[in-house]
C-alpha cells in the first residue's frame, strides 16, 4: 500500500480519474454482468412464469441476486447472509421478507437454537437457484467470447487473488 498523498496537491482541471478509475469499472462491470443474469432469468423457461415476469419487469434487483448467491443449501441465519452480503442484517431481512413473499425461501426454527430461524429455499426457490445457475454459466461464457479466453482466464484469478486479499 502506498502512502496518501499531501492534502495540499491541487487536483487541477482533470478530474478524469474519478470516472475511469478500477473501482468503478470494476462496479460497472458487475452491474452489467448481474443484468445480463436477470435478463436471461426472465427469459429462461426454468423461471416460474411469476418469478419470471418480476424480472423481466425488472422487479428483482442485484439486491435479490444476493439471496440467491449466499442462501445455503442448508439453510442460513439471518445475520450469516447479512455478512456475506456485507449488508444490514434489517436491510437483510427486508429482503428475505420479499422473497418470502416471492415463495423463493421460508423460515424454519433452526434446529441447533429454538430462538433462531433459517431461511431456505423452498422447491420454487430451488428451480430459481438452477436457472440462477444457468443464468451465471451463459453470462460467463459470454465474457469469454466477448475478451477471449485468455483475457477472461487472467481476469478470473487476478479477481480472486484480490477478493482473498480481503479475507
Amino acid at each position: 500500500m502506498t502512502d496518501v498523498p499531501p492534502t495540499d496537491t491541487p487536483m487541477g482541471p482533470d478530474t478524469d480519474w474519478r470516472r475511469n478509475q478500477l473501482g468503478r469499472l470494476l462496479g460497472q462491470a458487475m452491474r452489467r454482468f448481474d443484468d445480463r443474469v436477470l435478463y436471461l432469468m426472465a427469459h429462461q423457461p426454468q423461471v416460474p412464469l411469476a418469478l419470471s415476469n418480476l424480472a423481466a419487469r425488472r422487479q428483482v434487483s442485484a439486491a435479490h441476486i444476493h439471496i440467491t448467491r449466499h442462501v445455503g443449501l442448508h439453510g442460513s441465519r439471518l445475520s450469516e447472509l447479512a455478512d456475506s452480503a456485507g449488508m444490514s442484517k434489517q436491510a437483510m431481512g427486508d429482503l428475505v421478507d420479499q422473497c418470502e413473499a416471492w415463495g423463493l425461501v421460508q423460515r424454519e426454527p433452526d434446529p441447533r437454537d429454538a430462538r433462531a430461524k433459517l431461511i431456505r429455499f423452498t422447491a420454487t426457490g430451488l428451480d430459481w437457484l438452477h436457472a440462477f445457475e444457468w443464468a451465471v454459466q451463459q453470462a460467463e461464457v459470454e465474457l469469454r467470447e466477448q475478451v477471449g479466453v485468455e483475457v477472461a482466464t487472467v481476469l478470473r484469478l487476478c479477481l480472486e487473488i484480490y477478493a482473498a486479499e480481503g479475507d
